[in-house]
Formats: structure tokens, sequence, C-alpha cells
């Protein structure tokens, strides 16, 4: 019998239980900077010292978390269910947790490319990234990071998932953020949306049965799980 399509939609909630701090805080401020300081293209050029040790910051944190109950729940849920993630998150505890199919939306912090808009030479990177660090043509590395106002190049396929989605399910984020907070409305209409989070948004103008359970990722990923499985 094949398998049901499961697309899971995950944000900042979900990683912020392993450790990693959430993209944003009240006041607007990442790690004490101003978003637009550490997450531009402006920024990168007006202070590239500043947006490297940033994001090497991250990468040394990343090393040191784990994948939690929720990335873990959705990983074996791979026995019973096609299930797809698709991620705005940069950090790589889906893969680490074993799930095999995950799509980052605004890129990956374990990766680097070239700084040059037509010659994208995309490299795995674990260490330090510095000043100096180059290409194979010379061209200074940057972050593999979607910042703000760039485009999302994994978007059309994260639309083409979603449309041949059985099941939605969206877990630990806010969907403010666009364009990923739209890919909602591309799923049939007829299929069941799971939406987890322990402050959950409201979610307009949409068609599909919707079931909202207002708890974190690590109470809620394995209890949608039970509830897939009794419904299969």
């Amino acid at each position: 019998m094949k398998k049901k399509k499961i697309v899971v939609l995950t944000g900042a909630g979900i990683s912020a239980e392993s450790g990693i701090k959430t993209f944003r805080d009240a006041d607007g401020l990442w790690e004490g900077h101003n978003v637009m300081e550490v997450a531009s293209y402006d920024g990168w050029l007006n202070n590239k010292a500043l947006v490297l040790d940033f994001y090497n910051q991250r990468r040394r944190q990343l090393h040191e978390v784990k994948p939690n109950l929720g990335h873990l729940t959705l990983a074996e849920m791979e026995a019973d269910f096609d299930v797809h993630i698709i991620t705005q998150n940069v950090d790589n505890l889906h893969e680490q947790a074993g799930s095999k199919k995950v799509l980052h939306l605004h890129g990956e912090l374990l990766k680097v490319r070239s700084d040059h808009p037509h010659a994208i030479e995309v490299m795995d990177w674990n260490d330090d990234l510095k000043i100096g660090d180059v290409d194979s043509k010379g061209i200074q590395l940057r972050p593999h990071i979607v910042w703000f106002g760039e485009a999302v190049p994994a978007l059309d396929e994260a639309v083409s998932v979603v449309e041949k989605a059985d099941v939605l399910v969206v877990v630990g984020t806010s969907l403010q953020v666009y364009p990923a907070a739209g890919l909602l409305h591309y799923a049939q209409n007829n299929i069941p949306v799971f939406y987890i989070d322990p402050k959950p948004a409201t979610i307009y103008d949409l068609q599909n049965p919707l079931e909202v359970m207002a708890m974190n990722a690590t109470e809620g990923v394995p209890l949608l799980r039970e509830k897939l499985l009794g419904f299969r």
C-alpha cells in the first residue's frame, strides 16, 4: 500500500527546544544585533567581518546541540509515512535526527557559497569562515543563507511538494515570514492541516480542516504521530 505523503513545515520553535535561539526576539534583535546588519546583503557589504563572526558563532553552537524528540519523531515517522520536511531553519538537526527528505528554504549553516550572483559554488563548511576564504576562482565565500531581500531558490520545489501532500503539518513557526508562510495555501483544500506551536498564530483564509495543537514540538509531534497512525 502506498504511504501517505506527510509534508511538514518547520520553523524556529522546533530547534529552540534543542537550545538554538530563535531568529528574532521581542525587541527585533538577533543575538544583540539588528537583523539587517547580519541578515541582509547590504549588511554583508557594509561589514563582512561582523557577518562572518555572527554565523561562525551560530555554526559553533550548532556543533554543541542535538536533535530533540520533535526532530527524532519526524524521522521515525518515515517508517509509516512518506515524510517530506520543508524547513525555515538553517541548522541540520532534521538531518542529524535521520530525516531523509529535507528542503531548506533559507539556506544551510553548514554550507557556504561564492559571493557571486551568477556562479553559485556551494560547498560543505563545518569550521569558521574567514575573510580570505575563497572559491576556485578566488571569489570570497559567504554563508549559504538566504538573507532578507534575496530570492528563495527552493520555493518552487517547496510549492510542488506541498501541492502533493495528503496531510500538511506546521511545527514551531509563527507563520509570519513570507514566502514560507504562503506555502499553506498551495495545499489541496480537502487535506487535513495540523498546527503545532505553543503560541499558535491565527491562520486566515485556509479552506482546509485545521487542528491546532497548542504545545511544544517535543509534546505535539509524538501526539501527532499517534493521531496519524490511527487513521492511516
